[in-house]
């Protein structure tokens, strides 16, 4: 069955991805700038924020991009991250997904961008920016 082709965006800046003890409170550095998420389980809290707002002390990992598939999507759409997944994973790109209400967002490392681009165009998706 044929994958879903979709239309991606390329946020600005960078973004870490942060690991805290599972029940920190929500740390206010990890909420400003125009992208931000805070996943918290029994086992650990994930940040995904704007690496400058990291401070050094935090356990993170810099350097990631974001890929925002342009929606909203509707919920009853099948393989929207697979689409995105098997080309990067053919190209040896490893990726960070998360999702929203409206959208799916992947995490690219910036060294990879451009050839996740490359990836995905190859796919047959459109990527802007």
């Amino acid at each position: 069955m044929p994958r879903a082709l979709l239309t991606l965006s390329v946020l600005p800046d960078l973004y870490a991805i942060c690991r805290m003890d599972a029940h920190v409170s929500p740390p206010t550095w990890a909420m400003h700038g125009a992208f931000w998420s805070i996943i918290q389980t029994l086992d650990e809290t994930s940040i995904v924020c704007p690496q400058a707002s990291v401070p050094a002390d935090v356990t993170h990992e810099g350097g990631w991009r974001i890929l925002k598939c342009e929606g909203p999507l509707d919920f009853t759409l099948i393989g929207i991250v697979a689409s995105i997944a098997e080309p990067l994973a053919d190209a040896g790109v490893p990726i960070f997904p998360l999702a929203t209400y409206d959208t799916d967002y992947v995490l690219v490392k910036e060294s990879q961008l451009e050839w996740a681009t490359h990836a995905l165009i190859g796919h047959g998706h459109v990527v802007h920016g």
